[in-house]
């Protein structure tokens, strides 16, 4: 009952900040309204009618920030003592009660009594011992729903040490022919062979004895909720910025070039006319420029990325007839949208500055990979700092751009 309560809490809490933030954005439009009647009035508006403004446009940050939170609190499933062994084999069900031994009192016995069968449950050159199935698709939910950029990408499963795949960004020529017309030769398809190497990814939460000896928690759901952001804060990160050295590569980390020259490679860019700024008039028509050198192909699925601090400055842009391009979101958990395309915030982004790269739009499903080696893996050390125990967990992650026609770039400079 107690657990029901604690559900039906969450939920009403979530409703109650849901209708904050759409009440919150009905006046922030009035407040912006009148802000730019006073601009075209007077051709400035009043101290008081932009530090109003500026606040809801913060508060609309925060009351986001707290659906979001909510949201992902709703989803986690509470510590207790529910058996999860309903509809695991025998042998998911023996590694899950021997992980439980390893972790609450380090008995590595029945561990070690499942890698001499040849099970996946094995300990590999660095130590430890592979998390049972539920538990790693339990950690790879979570990460999907608060890492940004994994939530939108197209997701490979590998057992080895890197994923190989051959791209072909040019096929062969086609046409149409009569019947008896003869068939000319086509040119050969141009391929990219492209490689993904899967980099390491670790968290050490720590715990006290007295917790691990709590018959009442739930020692997998625990080891889950303590990595779940940790790994999605690093994976966001490097899917955003990384270098690729010792991490994923991310898709700001590619060579870029202007639209107009774009070629296969690159990270086609359109620029803004302004450095570190937007246009100072009419920014929606650079906009649609940017929406619309994206080829049709990729915008039937294309969204919007960029930090929250990019977002409070694209709410103001309205149409030529007045209408606001950004829309909150139409559900808890779902996705504000500008000119009808999904936002996705993430924080990695850069801010607004001279010749920054703070907004991307694309398909991020064909666009980018991630790439993630099947198995989490936990040590157990309760020697490094007593009376805690440490649990050394890592996993394999990789990424990179797999399609560099389906994500273009808005640069924030003159050329």
């Amino acid at each position: 009952m107690t657990t029901i309560q604690t559900y039906e809490n969450k939920s009403a809490d979530a409703g109650a900040a849901f209708e904050d933030f759409h009440r919150l954005f009905a006046h922030y439009r009035e407040g912006n309204d009148e802000r730019l009647a006073q601009i075209e009035s007077k051709q400035t508006a009043d101290v008081i009618t932009e530090e109003k403004v500026a606040r809801m446009d913060r508060a609309l940050d925060e009351t986001k920030r707290r659906l979001d939170t909510l949201a992902l609190e709703r989803g986690r499933p509470m510590l207790g003592t529910s058996d999860k062994s309903a509809g695991l084999d025998h042998a998911q069900r023996e590694h899950k009660a021997a992980f439980r031994g390893y972790m609450r009192s380090g008995d590595v016995g029945g561990l070690k009594s499942l890698e001499e069968k040849s099970l996946s449950a094995g300990s590999g050159p660095d130590g430890g011992f592979l998390v049972p199935v539920p538990a790693e698709q339990e950690i790879l939910r979570r990460l999907a729903s608060i890492s940004p950029i994994r939530s939108i990408a197209s997701i490979r499963e590998i057992s080895g040490a890197s994923y190989r795949t051959a791209f072909s960004y040019q096929g062969p020529a086609s046409g149409w022919v009569a019947e008896a017309d003869p068939r000319p030769q086509t040119t050969s398809p141009k391929i990219s062979d492209m490689t993904y190497p899967a980099m390491e990814l670790y968290a050490m939460p720590a715990a006290t004895q007295t917790l691990l000896d709590d018959a009442a928690v739930d020692i997998e759901q625990w080891i889950a909720q303590e990595v779940d952001t940790v790994f999605a804060e690093q994976e966001g990160t490097a899917f955003v910025n990384g270098d690729g050295n010792g991490k994923p590569k991310g898709f700001l980390s590619y060579p870029k070039i202007a639209q107009s020259q774009w070629s296969q490679g690159n990270t086609g860019y359109v620029v803004t006319g302004t450095a570190g700024a937007f246009p100072a008039t009419n920014p929606s028509d650079l906009i649609f420029d940017f929406v619309y050198a994206l080829r049709a192909g990729f915008r039937q699925n294309a969204k919007f990325v960029m930090n929250r601090k990019t977002q409070s400055m694209m709410r103001k842009f309205k149409t030529t007839t007045g209408e606001y391009l950004w829309e909150p979101p139409t559900s808890l958990g779902a996705s504000a949208t500008f000119m009808n395309f999904p936002v996705i915030e993430a924080e990695d982004m850069p801010d607004v500055a001279a010749d920054s790269f703070a907004v991307a739009f694309g398909d991020f499903q064909r666009g980018y990979l991630v790439v993630d080696r099947r198995g989490i893996r936990v040590l157990r050390d309760p020697y490094s700092t007593k009376p805690y125990v440490l649990f050394y967990t890592t996993k394999r992650v990789g990424g990179g751009i797999l399609n560099f026609e389906a994500i273009k770039l808005l640069k924030f400079g003159t050329a």
